[in-house]
């Protein structure tokens, strides 16, 4: 049964169309990714069937029983709101009710008019109506589903008096589907759920996607995500929305055969239409030596036969992406050893009465040797990014000792772009990490998708994935043999990801990555450090392997 139908689409912004022409069916129950490079209209797609934007053209049909929930990128919340009644306002209809009932019942008690019965008559019936409706809206379960909805996505009774401004992305993301649930939308259409989720989030993200009954389509950019929750794929690229049956890896296999079958479709058309083409010009070259209306006609015929040939474009089988490439070099054997790394905060306590200390690394031990690949994992909070920025000298331990290797040079990608200097234009920072010419710059700008107009812009007014393929661009300048990475792939899309995993594979140096993308892990650490309660805990293997003898111990 289809819920959602999408006809001829089209939206763009400015002179610059985004899609065109778009029509998309959407089956009940459909769990659909939405996957595409970043920039060619997936978020304007998705704000389009919830209703929050409205097309330069074509229309949407959403059936009756359809409840839509949305979740944006950049979620909104009531300041000084906390987690319990921002949630409760995912039914602002059962809340004006609420209101009304409760200024109803104040109404009736008040002794002016309880003491006039025409008057206590017509604020009853008030009440009787506004209680019909409170009853119709099934306010008196919406406190008990608002809980329900909360403590599924992770939520515990004791959360619940928190200050949403508190709250981690994560959390906030968290909150955002708490609310939709509580709202009893059937249908969820949710834009990047993942940010800013550890892995434990994901896995319950993931349980919530696949426990839910009514469809999904969620644009992410976590390809186990997608793998473990989606069977259909709508791919939006340069205007064009394909669909494809099956999750991620199956998506993505079955584009290269169809790519393949297009060039091979391509190329048997461009020989039909050159023997065309020549025959046109023999018909040609014949009705000009002698007059003869037959070779015209002919001649005419298969112009005409030309002209009505539906052209089969030329397949992309190797669209452009970011050029990088990390050659690394041997250095020393041994490239880090951590002895016995202690790391503690000061934290003020409230009202003034002093502090206490907050215990993010107590007596850690690490050692990484060259050609090592090290996954770092573990909980939002534990001391992930911390214990990086002590390896780079950036934090001063509280006790312990970190040795880095003689001929060990680091070079440092940051989770939230701070290596980055806001105030200066991409050429000027290019060309500070390694002088060349100006014409230099801006080809090398170029290999990272930057266009000309784009060099001189600020850092500042860059995208959260410009910045990051700029800060991959100054890590390839770096001549590094050690990549302290966090976050790489966060603000990527999947094809720069998967550039940057192709270029760790290859690079001749000893890598240490914090990541909560678990296809990353997969693809490129060989070991695994988690990193709880401020102890590390060392897993020989990839991300799937950790899995497994976490689940067997």
């Amino acid at each position: 049964m289809i819920i959602i139908s999408a006809k001829d689409l089209t939206h763009g912004f400015g002179e610059q169309p985004v899609f065109q022409g778009i029509s998309w069916n959407i089956a009940a129950g459909a769990k659909i990714g939405l996957t595409g490079p970043n920039g060619h209209g997936k978020s304007t797609l998705l704000r389009i069937l919830a209703g929050a934007l409205i097309p330069d053209h074509g229309n949407i049909s959403i059936t009756k029983d359809v409840r839509l929930g949305y979740l944006p990128q950049d979620i909104q919340f009531v300041p000084n709101a906390t987690v319990w009644t921002e949630a409760l306002e995912s039914r602002p209809d059962v809340m004006r009710a609420r209101e009304a009932l409760a200024g109803a019942e104040l109404r009736m008690a008040d002794p002016a008019v309880a003491g006039q019965p025409p008057q206590l008559a017509r604020a009853l019936a008030a009440y009787a109506r506004l209680q019909e409706e409170y009853e119709r809206l099934d306010g008196y379960r919406h406190e008990s589903r608002t809980q329900e909805a909360l403590e599924t996505l992770g939520f515990t009774i004791h959360d619940f008096h928190m200050p949403v401004h508190t709250l981690s992305g994560g959390q906030k993301k968290m909150l955002g589907l708490a609310k939709l649930l509580a709202a009893s939308a059937n249908t969820l259409l949710l834009d990047e759920p993942d940010n800013h989720l550890d892995l434990a989030g994901k896995a319950r993200l993931e349980r919530f996607i696949n426990n839910f009954t009514g469809a999904v389509i969620i644009v992410s950019h976590d390809r186990y995500l997608l793998d473990e929750t989606v069977s259909e794929t709508a791919e939006l690229e340069r205007g064009v929305l394909t669909l494809y049956q099956g999750n991620y890896t199956a998506y993505t296999v079955e584009k290269q055969l169809r790519l393949l079958r297009q060039e091979q479709l391509f190329k048997a058309q461009q020989k039909e239409i050159a023997r065309i083409e020549a025959a046109i010009a023999r018909f040609e070259y014949w009705a000009s030596i002698v007059v003869n209306k037959r070779h015209i006609r002919q001649a005419w015929s298969r112009r005409r036969m030309l002209e009505k040939m539906d052209k089969i474009d030329k397949p992309d089988l190797a669209p452009r992406r970011m050029g990088l490439e990390l050659n690394g070099w041997r250095g020393s054997r041994q490239v880090l050893e951590v002895l016995d790394v202690d790391k503690v905060f000061q934290t003020a306590l409230p009202g003034g009465h002093g502090s206490e200390d907050n215990i993010v690394l107590a007596g850690v031990n690490l050692v990484i040797r060259h050609g090592e690949r090290v996954g770092l994992i573990g909980p939002n909070g534990s001391g992930k990014s911390v214990f990086l920025r002590c390896i780079l000298g950036l934090d001063t331990p509280s006790g312990g000792e970190i040795r880095i290797g003689p001929n060990v040079h680091m070079a440092y990608y940051a989770q939230e772009h701070e290596t980055l200097d806001p105030r200066r234009t991409l050429i000027e920072e290019v060309r500070l990490a390694k002088p060349m010419y100006e014409q230099q710059a801006v080809g090398f700008l170029g290999r990272f998708l930057f266009p000309y107009q784009m060099v001189n812009n600020r850092i500042a007014t860059l995208s959260g994935g410009e910045r990051s393929r700029l800060q991959l661009a100054l890590i390839m300048l770096a001549d590094a043999n050690f990549l302290l990475l966090d976050e790489p792939t966060n603000n990527l899309d999947l094809q720069s990801r998967e550039v940057l995993e192709d270029a760790l594979e290859r690079f001749e140096g000893t890598v240490l990555a914090i990541s909560h993308d678990r296809y990353f892990l997969n693809k490129i650490v060989d070991r695994i450090e988690e990193l709880d309660d401020g102890q590390l805990t060392g897993y020989p293997g990839d991300f799937t392997e950790y899995e497994q003898r976490r689940h067997n111990s």
